[in-house]
């Protein structure tokens, strides 16, 4: 069978990066239609098909998943395995593994989005109580952890101190200081408007800067952001989305609970067995 896919589509990763999501999911077709009892490996990288796969193949089934491999007693057997195995893991048997046609890949992804989503959440509200004082630090800590701002001192000295005309820092691209990035910082529950970002470019224009930074813990609303798009000078805009994705993403205001390793075969290790 012919899939015709394209260069992009086999190039597409899957969500935790680890692997090639159609190698994946190829992979796990084998390993399902082997517990199945479909297919057997004849030898090394050699698979060979059953005579209870030709059989099935000569029905024409419409497709072949989870939910229809749970006829053969082989494949039962390998999912009762494998919940077990999880169970003894984690302490808790979750029964909706057995409904879901999920590959383990798919299902650590998925568990790993809904944590982060959650994370990134939270740590937004998090920020949101917090005093404009303490906002400056996070926009100051996170600005040093992306490599801007030189040493967090240099940072701390510069974010908070100008007010002049919408600009509430300025820090250094780099360590060497060869450019500027002015900042604005707006711990806001409302939606960020044209006119407030009109005000930050016009202050850039008064200092002949044409770089600057908007970062904000709400939204900004459609007009600001497509009058971002059309000036001359470059104005990045942060939201608190984003914001947070940042802050988790650099280590900023969060703290690491535990790291899981995803290891596979090493074939090159059996190689010419």
């Amino acid at each position: 069978m012919d899939f015709i896919l394209t260069d992009a589509e086999r190039s597409e990763m899957l969500p935790s990066g680890t692997a090639p999501l159609f190698d994946n999911r190829v992979g796990w077709a084998r390993t399902y239609l082997k517990q199945a009892g479909l297919l057997y490996s004849a030898k090394r990288g050699i698979l060979q098909i059953t005579d209870r796969g030709a059989d099935l193949l000569r029905q024409s089934p419409a497709k072949i998943d989870v939910e229809f491999l749970r006829q053969f007693k082989e494949f039962r057997e390998f999912q009762v395995r494998r919940r077990t195995k999880d169970a003894d893991t984690s302490g808790v048997l979750d029964i909706s593994t057995e409904m879901s046609d999920q590959t383990p890949e798919d299902a650590l992804a998925t568990a790993y989005s809904t944590l982060r989503n959650n994370l990134e959440a939270d740590l937004l509200e998090q920020v949101k109580s917090m005093s404009p004082a303490f906002f400056e630090r996070v926009v100051i800590d996170l600005l040093v952890a992306m490599g801007y701002g030189g040493s967090r001192q240099d940072a701390a000295s510069a974010v908070g101190k100008s007010g002049d005309g919408g600009i509430d820092g300025i820090i250094k691209e780099d360590r060497l200081g060869l450019d500027v990035i002015y900042v604005q910082a707006k711990r806001w529950d409302g939606t960020v408007g044209r006119p407030e970002i009109q005000k930050f470019a016009g202050a850039l224009q008064g200092q002949r800067a044409n770089k600057g930074v908007f970062i904000t813990t709400s939204v900004f609303s459609k007009d600001a952001e497509d009058y971002a798009n059309i000036i001359s000078s470059k104005i990045i805009l942060l939201d608190g989305k984003q914001l947070a994705k940042f802050m988790v993403d650099h280590n900023v205001g969060v703290a690491q609970v535990g790291v899981y390793e995803i290891k596979k075969i090493d074939s090159d290790y059996f190689e010419g067995e």
